[in-house]
Protein backbone atom coordinates (compact mmCIF):
# COMPACT_ATOMS: atom_id res chain seq x y z
CA UNK A 1 0.00 0.00 0.00
CA UNK A 2 2.93 2.39 0.93
CA UNK A 3 4.94 1.48 -2.19
CA UNK A 4 1.66 2.06 -4.06
CA UNK A 5 1.13 5.77 -2.67
CA UNK A 6 4.97 6.56 -3.48
CA UNK A 7 4.62 5.45 -7.16
CA UNK A 8 2.03 8.35 -7.47
CA UNK A 9 3.61 11.12 -5.62
CA UNK A 10 7.16 10.24 -7.24
CA UNK A 11 5.66 10.28 -10.84
CA UNK A 12 4.19 13.54 -9.97
CA UNK A 13 7.69 14.92 -10.22
CA UNK A 14 9.08 11.75 -12.60
CA UNK A 15 6.76 10.45 -15.13
CA UNK A 16 9.03 7.80 -16.55
CA UNK A 17 10.67 6.79 -13.38
CA UNK A 18 10.99 3.14 -12.66
CA UNK A 19 11.57 1.33 -9.33
CA UNK A 20 14.97 0.51 -8.35
CA UNK A 21 14.84 -3.29 -8.69
CA UNK A 22 12.38 -2.91 -11.95
CA UNK A 23 15.17 -0.69 -13.06
CA UNK A 24 17.75 -3.03 -12.95
CA UNK A 25 16.01 -6.34 -13.87
CA UNK A 26 14.92 -4.31 -17.02
CA UNK A 27 18.44 -2.99 -17.82
CA UNK A 28 20.82 -6.40 -17.26
CA UNK A 29 17.63 -8.29 -19.50
CA UNK A 30 18.79 -5.37 -21.94
CA UNK A 31 22.97 -5.99 -21.65
CA UNK A 32 22.43 -9.95 -21.64
CA UNK A 33 19.29 -9.76 -24.62
CA UNK A 34 20.32 -7.20 -27.05
CA UNK A 35 23.87 -6.75 -26.89
CA UNK A 36 24.81 -10.46 -25.32
CA UNK A 37 26.58 -9.26 -22.70
CA UNK A 38 28.12 -12.04 -20.01
CA UNK A 39 27.00 -10.00 -17.10
CA UNK A 40 29.21 -12.56 -14.71
CA UNK A 41 32.35 -10.52 -16.60
CA UNK A 42 30.75 -7.12 -15.75
CA UNK A 43 32.83 -4.53 -13.21
CA UNK A 44 30.31 -1.43 -12.64
CA UNK A 45 31.16 1.58 -11.24
CA UNK A 46 29.34 4.45 -9.88
CA UNK A 47 29.46 8.09 -10.12
CA UNK A 48 26.47 8.76 -7.56
CA UNK A 49 26.62 10.83 -4.02
CA UNK A 50 28.44 9.15 -1.69
CA UNK A 51 25.30 9.50 0.81
CA UNK A 52 24.56 6.26 2.64
CA UNK A 53 20.76 6.29 1.72
CA UNK A 54 22.07 5.22 -2.27
CA UNK A 55 23.58 1.60 -1.07
CA UNK A 56 20.35 -0.68 -1.83
CA UNK A 57 18.83 1.57 -4.65
CA UNK A 58 19.69 -0.43 -7.03
CA UNK A 59 19.92 -4.77 -7.19
CA UNK A 60 22.76 -4.17 -9.94
CA UNK A 61 25.37 -4.01 -6.70
CA UNK A 62 23.98 -7.65 -5.92
CA UNK A 63 24.74 -9.03 -9.30
CA UNK A 64 27.84 -6.84 -10.87
CA UNK A 65 31.56 -7.04 -9.60
CA UNK A 66 32.06 -3.93 -7.59
CA UNK A 67 31.34 -0.83 -7.45
CA UNK A 68 34.28 0.85 -8.19
CA UNK A 69 33.66 4.41 -6.89
CA UNK A 70 33.85 7.39 -8.35
CA UNK A 71 31.24 9.87 -7.23
CA UNK A 72 31.94 11.95 -4.79
CA UNK A 73 29.21 15.12 -3.03
CA UNK A 74 26.55 15.27 -5.27
CA UNK A 75 27.55 12.26 -7.12
CA UNK A 76 30.33 14.24 -9.39
CA UNK A 77 33.03 12.04 -10.76
CA UNK A 78 35.38 13.52 -8.39
CA UNK A 79 38.26 10.65 -9.31
CA UNK A 80 38.73 12.15 -12.56
CA UNK A 81 40.61 10.86 -15.66
CA UNK A 82 42.91 9.16 -12.78
CA UNK A 83 40.11 6.98 -11.48
CA UNK A 84 38.79 6.37 -15.10
CA UNK A 85 42.24 4.88 -15.86
CA UNK A 86 41.98 2.60 -12.56
CA UNK A 87 38.56 1.22 -13.32
CA UNK A 88 39.32 0.31 -17.03
CA UNK A 89 42.01 -1.33 -16.06
CA UNK A 90 40.28 -3.59 -12.93
CA UNK A 91 37.94 -5.16 -15.71
CA UNK A 92 37.73 -8.79 -15.96
CA UNK A 93 39.63 -10.23 -19.04
CA UNK A 94 37.11 -10.77 -21.87
CA UNK A 95 34.90 -8.50 -19.89
CA UNK A 96 32.69 -5.44 -20.03
CA UNK A 97 32.49 -2.17 -18.05
CA UNK A 98 29.28 -0.85 -16.66
CA UNK A 99 28.97 2.67 -15.27
CA UNK A 100 25.76 3.58 -13.46
CA UNK A 101 25.70 7.60 -12.51
CA UNK A 102 23.63 10.62 -11.92
CA UNK A 103 22.43 12.83 -8.28
CA UNK A 104 19.76 11.81 -6.31
CA UNK A 105 17.12 13.70 -4.10
CA UNK A 106 14.44 12.34 -1.77
CA UNK A 107 10.89 13.00 -1.65
CA UNK A 108 8.19 12.65 1.13
CA UNK A 109 4.45 10.99 0.83
CA UNK A 110 3.67 14.96 1.36
CA UNK A 111 4.92 15.16 -1.76
CA UNK A 112 8.49 17.62 -0.16
CA UNK A 113 10.95 17.06 -2.88
CA UNK A 114 14.22 17.49 -1.10
CA UNK A 115 13.28 15.59 1.78
CA UNK A 116 13.37 12.33 2.87
CA UNK A 117 12.61 9.95 6.46
CA UNK A 118 15.92 8.50 7.08
CA UNK A 119 16.18 5.37 8.72
CA UNK A 120 15.72 5.47 12.98
CA UNK A 121 15.11 9.24 12.03
CA UNK A 122 11.76 11.10 13.06
CA UNK A 123 12.16 14.06 11.49
CA UNK A 124 12.97 14.77 7.46
CA UNK A 125 16.88 15.59 6.21
CA UNK A 126 17.63 16.97 3.29
CA UNK A 127 18.39 14.47 0.23
CA UNK A 128 20.82 15.27 -1.49
CA UNK A 129 22.58 16.99 1.62
CA UNK A 130 24.98 18.64 -0.56
CA UNK A 131 22.52 19.90 -3.28
CA UNK A 132 19.89 21.38 -0.69
CA UNK A 133 22.99 22.95 0.92
CA UNK A 134 24.01 24.57 -2.53
CA UNK A 135 20.49 25.43 -2.99
CA UNK A 136 20.58 27.59 -0.08
CA UNK A 137 23.43 28.98 -0.58
CA UNK A 138 22.89 30.33 -3.66
CA UNK A 139 19.46 31.80 -2.69
CA UNK A 140 22.19 34.15 -0.72
CA UNK A 141 22.34 37.31 -2.79
CA UNK A 142 26.21 37.88 -3.94
CA UNK A 143 27.32 34.08 -2.47
CA UNK A 144 30.12 32.60 -4.28
CA UNK A 145 32.30 29.56 -3.34
CA UNK A 146 35.43 29.47 -2.01
CA UNK A 147 37.24 26.73 -3.69
CA UNK A 148 40.65 27.70 -2.34
CA UNK A 149 38.98 25.92 1.04
CA UNK A 150 40.54 22.64 0.63
CA UNK A 151 38.92 21.27 4.21
CA UNK A 152 35.80 21.36 2.05
CA UNK A 153 36.99 20.86 -1.56
CA UNK A 154 34.35 18.48 -2.74
CA UNK A 155 31.39 20.83 -1.99
CA UNK A 156 32.76 24.33 -2.79
CA UNK A 157 33.76 22.18 -6.51
CA UNK A 158 30.19 21.49 -6.62
CA UNK A 159 28.63 24.33 -6.09
CA UNK A 160 31.11 25.71 -8.47
CA UNK A 161 30.18 23.43 -11.35
CA UNK A 162 26.74 24.99 -10.76
CA UNK A 163 27.36 28.23 -11.27
CA UNK A 164 26.54 28.51 -14.75
CA UNK A 165 22.95 27.30 -13.77
CA UNK A 166 22.30 29.18 -10.85
CA UNK A 167 20.28 31.59 -13.05
CA UNK A 168 17.70 28.88 -14.34
CA UNK A 169 17.85 26.77 -10.92
CA UNK A 170 16.71 29.85 -8.94
CA UNK A 171 13.92 30.82 -11.74
CA UNK A 172 12.33 27.58 -11.78
CA UNK A 173 9.29 26.72 -10.14
CA UNK A 174 10.89 23.55 -8.08
CA UNK A 175 14.31 24.55 -7.29
CA UNK A 176 14.83 21.04 -5.43
CA UNK A 177 14.11 19.33 -9.26
CA UNK A 178 16.06 22.26 -11.09
CA UNK A 179 19.19 21.94 -9.15
CA UNK A 180 19.03 17.87 -9.30
CA UNK A 181 18.13 18.53 -13.13
CA UNK A 182 21.34 20.64 -13.78
CA UNK A 183 23.75 18.25 -11.03
CA UNK A 184 22.61 15.20 -13.56
CA UNK A 185 23.58 17.60 -16.97
CA UNK A 186 27.29 17.98 -15.39
CA UNK A 187 27.83 14.42 -14.04
CA UNK A 188 26.41 12.98 -17.79
CA UNK A 189 29.07 15.43 -19.59
CA UNK A 190 32.03 14.62 -17.04
CA UNK A 191 31.39 10.95 -17.38
CA UNK A 192 31.65 10.98 -21.24
CA UNK A 193 34.34 13.12 -21.09
CA UNK A 194 36.47 11.08 -18.66
CA UNK A 195 35.46 8.15 -20.87
CA UNK A 196 36.95 9.41 -24.12
CA UNK A 197 39.86 10.83 -22.71
CA UNK A 198 40.99 7.72 -20.86
CA UNK A 199 39.28 5.22 -24.21
CA UNK A 200 42.75 3.77 -25.00
CA UNK A 201 43.10 2.56 -21.60
CA UNK A 202 39.78 0.28 -22.14
CA UNK A 203 41.27 -3.10 -23.56
CA UNK A 204 36.98 -4.16 -24.11
CA UNK A 205 34.68 -4.01 -26.57
CA UNK A 206 31.82 -2.71 -24.87
CA UNK A 207 31.51 -0.37 -22.09
CA UNK A 208 27.47 0.61 -20.90
CA UNK A 209 26.54 3.56 -19.46
CA UNK A 210 23.23 3.89 -17.12
CA UNK A 211 22.87 7.88 -15.90
CA UNK A 212 19.85 9.31 -14.48
CA UNK A 213 18.28 10.55 -11.34
CA UNK A 214 17.82 8.36 -7.91
CA UNK A 215 14.61 9.39 -6.04
CA UNK A 216 14.91 8.29 -2.60
CA UNK A 217 11.74 7.20 -0.58
CA UNK A 218 11.60 5.76 3.19
CA UNK A 219 13.33 2.85 5.02
CA UNK A 220 11.87 -0.29 3.54
CA UNK A 221 10.19 1.10 0.67
CA UNK A 222 12.08 0.76 -2.63
CA UNK A 223 13.63 3.81 -4.38
CA UNK A 224 13.30 5.08 -7.99
CA UNK A 225 15.19 5.83 -10.62
CA UNK A 226 14.76 7.82 -13.81
CA UNK A 227 16.63 6.93 -16.70
CA UNK A 228 18.40 9.75 -18.90
CA UNK A 229 20.46 8.08 -20.51
CA UNK A 230 21.49 4.29 -21.49
CA UNK A 231 24.12 3.43 -24.64
CA UNK A 232 26.23 0.23 -24.88
CA UNK A 233 29.90 2.11 -26.38
CA UNK A 234 31.87 -0.11 -28.89
CA UNK A 235 35.00 1.70 -28.00
CA UNK A 236 36.66 0.94 -31.12
CA UNK A 237 34.78 3.79 -32.45
CA UNK A 238 34.81 6.21 -29.94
Amino acid sequence: MLQRKFDTVVKDFFPNAMGAKDTSIHYLGRLQNEYNLDVSKVLMATSVCSDDINIPSTTFFNVLFGPFVMGGLGGIPFVGQTGMTAFAHHIPDDGSAFIFYGPHIGVTLDGDLGKMYRPRQEATGNSCGALMLALSRFQEEGYTPNTDNDDDYQQMKLEESLLPYKKQILESDNQEKAITEATYEIINKKIHEHLKTCKDEFHVDKVTLLGGIIINTEYGIDDYFDARNFEVIDMKSL
